[in-house]
């Protein structure tokens, strides 16, 4: 006959197992998770860099195509009216012509500076939201947790050993004795004689 302890134990036994084996799958499965998300935020980064990095390269190429624009109009401005001047007479070009043609060049980089100073702005703008993109994979991504099977383990045999000894305090509070101890106890005891043969 079975004591009610070692079933109980037992049955404590069979259920941490199936709570090690719930736990391990449980363990893996957040694991997988964690990693699928850091996987998505790497994904969803290299996009958005790609993005920015086309988004940077079409502002630069309309940039220069405005740049390249500006100095064929200007150059085209000072050729036709040099060779006006010139047709008029040949003459030497006077100090209002010098002026004229100087405001050319001064408009001429006026334009061009603007142009310029508008792509070191979008240059910055392009930095920091690449440094935002970085930021923003950084706040996606979970810190990776790997499955722990060894404290797992311990922490149910932990709880099974818990188990077992709470059962015998509570039959010792209770004033139960297991079947060994009452063998222990039957071998102890000295059988007295009830005659005395004289």
């Amino acid at each position: 006959m079975c004591s009610p302890t070692i079933a109980l134990t037992v049955a404590s036994v069979a259920s941490a197992g199936l709570q090690y084996k719930q736990g391990k799958a449980q363990q893996k499965a957040q694991y997988a998770q964690q990693v699928r998300q850091n996987e998505l935020a790497r994904k969803n980064a290299v996009a958005r860099y790609a993005s920015a990095q086309l988004k940077i390269r079409q502002t630069l190429a309309k940039a220069s195509q405005s740049d390249l624009k500006g100095t064929l109009k200007a150059r085209k401005a000072r050729a036709t009216y040099i060779a006006g001047v010139g047709d008029a007479g040949g003459l030497a070009l006077s100090g209002s012509t010098n002026s004229l043609l100087a405001n050319y060049h001064r408009t001429e980089g006026n334009f061009r500076n603007a142009i310029r100073n508008n792509m070191n702005i979008n240059i910055s703008q392009f930095e920091r939201n690449l440094e935002a993109i970085q930021f923003g994979q950084e706040s996606q991504s979970t810190y990776l947790t790997p499955p722990n099977s060894k404290l797992l383990f311990a922490t149910q045999a932990l709880n099974v050993a818990n188990t077992y000894y709470s059962l015998k305090f509570q039959q010792q509070q209770a004033g139960l004795m297991t079947g060994a101890e009452k063998d222990a106890q039957t071998d102890s005891v000295v059988e007295v004689p009830t005659s005395y043969d004289i």
